[in-house]
């Protein structure tokens, strides 16, 4: 269905509702915010509300000092790795169903030495949040449990709809035409990531309001009966992902080097790069009784016979390109020597 309300759009923040605990009803801790508000809720309203709400009644934190552990059990595959000074930063497909950094594993805004996941059904938790709220106010709403993530190509972060319930979740216009007639074929609005966006520009991180209610879009809300397809029908599978691994990951998986140590933020000296350069080249082990050897601003490649240094060149010149290298091969008495240049990042 297209969403075009001929009504005035509200997006207002809850305050009020204060820190949560474990075991807080949080439907009960939004009515009481809209009763702090003199505002209630009517039929056709959206309630947008943090994730980090959510998980924090399920109880869903663990100690800070077992992060990275609870980041890799809260992952379901690798998009891309970094070292930085703090440890590994990973881009992954995270239980609870969307590509995010750390698998959503999060500290801000969490009091003690602690981290939070999050809830490993969203759009579970939305239902659930939906049926407690009709039952506190008869109000049939429509529900967005919210998160932050970053996105390719653009700088920031902005709040996206990781669960929902009681909503129509796309607005899907392929199949139609435009004001000018001509045929619209990849147009599919993503309405609840919408809604989580513009909700947060009243929520923010900083403030102290986790929820806000959006008001003007009625005709998205769904029958009391019906919770829609939720949020997770909007996450792309690693198959129709064209984007399921980072640049460097893809050529390593390529080269059967995907164990090899992720590389750092900040790449470090040319010397530093060849190496992890050499590393790569040969991690799927010696290739044919291969050797490679970092000599100034070049890398010396050593073989059996001209075969496996063939095959110990191209290697090389694909490893070379995750560290923004190209090589120029020149073949020498003892094998190849391989001098680098660097390339426009």
């Amino acid at each position: 269905m297209s969403a075009h309300s001929p009504h005035p759009v509200q997006i207002v923040g809850l305050t009020g509702i204060g820190e949560v605990h474990a075991g807080d009803d949080v439907a009960r801790l939004v009515v009481d915010a809209l009763h702090l508000q003199r505002a209630s809720l009517n039929d056709g309203d959206v309630i947008a509300i943090s994730s980090k709400v959510v998980s924090k009644a399920a109880g869903l934190s663990v100690p800070a000092t077992d992060r990275d552990e609870v980041v890799l059990r809260e992952s379901r595959r690798l998009v891309a790795a970094r070292r930085t000074p703090a440890g590994v930063s990973r881009v992954v497909q995270s239980a609870a169903g969307p590509v995010m950094a750390a698998a959503g594993v999060d500290a801000s805004n969490v009091e003690g030495d602690v981290v939070l996941t999050l809830p490993p059904d969203p759009d579970a938790a939305a239902r659930d949040l939906r049926a407690r709220l009709h039952e506190l106010t008869g109000a049939v709403v429509g529900v967005v449990v919210t998160d932050t993530a970053g996105r390719p190509w653009r700088a920031g972060q902005t709040d996206f709809a990781l669960g929902a319930a009681g909503l129509d979740v796309l607005d899907d216009l392929r199949g139609t035409v435009d004001a000018q007639g001509r045929d619209l074929s990849v147009t599919a609005r993503a309405l609840v990531d919408e809604i989580a966006a513009a909700a947060d520009l009243v929520k923010g991180k900083t403030s102290g309001v986790p929820a806000a209610l959006f008001r003007g879009f009625a005709e998205l809300v769904l029958p009391a009966d019906d919770p829609g397809p939720g949020a997770r029908s909007l996450v792309r599978d690693a198959a129709g992902d064209w984007f399921r691994l980072g640049h460097v990951e893809a050529v390593r998986a390529a080269l059967g080097a995907g164990a090899v140590e992720p590389p750092p933020v900040t790449p470090g000296t040319l010397t530093e790069r060849l190496e992890r350069t050499a590393e790569v080249a040969l991690a799927a082990g010696p290739v044919l009784d291969g050797k490679v050897f970092v000599k100034g601003p070049a890398l010396h490649l050593e073989a059996a016979d001209d075969f496996s240094l063939g095959v110990l060149t191209q290697r090389v010149l694909s490893a070379l390109w995750t560290e923004f290298l190209a090589g120029l091969v020149h073949r020498v008495p003892d094998g190849v020597v391989v001098r680098v240049v660097e390339l426009p990042r």
